[in-house]
């Protein structure tokens, strides 16, 4: 979650920079209403209202703009009842080239009964020689929702800088409920190139509508059937997939040859969820737009 900058990298030595941001929402009426709190460099931008008041849109910037060996970012939003969020960033999150330590993301998320969550941040881009890993905890309390995606591309082969050394772990969880664990190291073959893992391709993504409650089985079936609609009409209709894996979630997991098809993709389906989920239209955040 960064601002582009040139990529660096960090010696076993150093301690590396630790940031910290906490966010809180509250309803106050009509409006849902934003708090936050930082140390380290980990900022939020002002908040904005593009779709009224019962809905802020919160972007969240790491003006160093990317993390090296020893960094380590923390972030904690809690949602109030009735509250709704949406979250994002300006650019990629870059994990760039380590010389020895791990650099580390932790990401927890509490949404309070009725509230609703957006976490729609842009790509994450795993350099060849990166350590990085990736921790991402939502806890719902009943009638809470949360929607999201996960972008991950390796490397950047069109700029001549293949994905060929390091590591990259990711967790995606729903406590209690639901659980996304992947370890991606640029030497397994098996996992990069086999017809069983990536098969070749170096863009892996998951979207997922959440709830804190069980999905009615008519509601969880229109997900996802809205959500398979907009896969068979795309270009990765073969290499994408969704599933409801528990009662209370519905996934999107796909794989692409590049990043813009995949980015398209999620969109779409959180475009199609947001009306079938909350009669709302897409209103994509005004920062992708600058």
């Amino acid at each position: 979650m960064s601002l582009a900058a040139a990529p660096g990298a960090a010696s076993a030595a150093t301690a590396g920079w630790r940031a910290e941001l906490t966010l809180g929402y509250h309803r106050r009426g009509a409006r849902t209403v934003a708090h936050d709190a930082h140390s380290g460099p980990l900022r939020v931008l002002q908040p904005l209202y593009p779709e009224g008041e019962g809905i802020c849109h919160h972007v969240l910037v790491h003006p160093p703009g990317g993390l090296v060996g020893g960094d380590e970012l923390h972030i904690h939003a809690r949602l109030g009842a009735g509250s709704h969020v949406l979250l994002t960033t300006p650019g990629a999150t870059r994990f760039y080239r380590s010389e020895g330590a791990a650099a580390r993301q932790h990401t927890r998320l509490q949404l309070a009964e009725g509230a609703r969550l957006e976490w729609l941040p842009l790509e994450t881009i795993a350099y060849t020689g990166c350590l990085a890993q990736s921790r991402l905890r939502a806890e719902l309390a009943p009638g809470a929702e949360w929607m999201g995606w996960d972008a991950l591309t390796l490397g950047l082969a069109a700029a001549g800088q293949p994905y060929t050394a390091g590591c990259y772990e990711q967790h995606i969880e729903l406590s209690g409920v639901w659980l996304e664990r992947g370890r991606v190291a640029a030497d397994d073959v098996a996992l990069l190139s086999g017809p069983l893992g990536w098969a070749g391709h170096r863009v892996a993504a998951t979207a997922w509508f959440a709830a804190g409650s069980t999905l009615a089985p008519a509601r969880r079936q229109a997900l996802l059937d809205t959500a398979r609609a907009a896969v068979a009409a795309h270009e990765l209709a073969a290499t994408a997939g969704v599933t409801a894996p528990q009662p209370s979630v519905v996934v999107l997991r796909l794989l692409a040859p590049r990043l813009e098809p995949a980015m398209q993709l999620l969109a779409q389906v959180r475009a199609a969820w947001r009306q079938e989920a909350w009669g709302l239209a897409a209103q994509p955040p005004r920062i992708w737009r600058t």
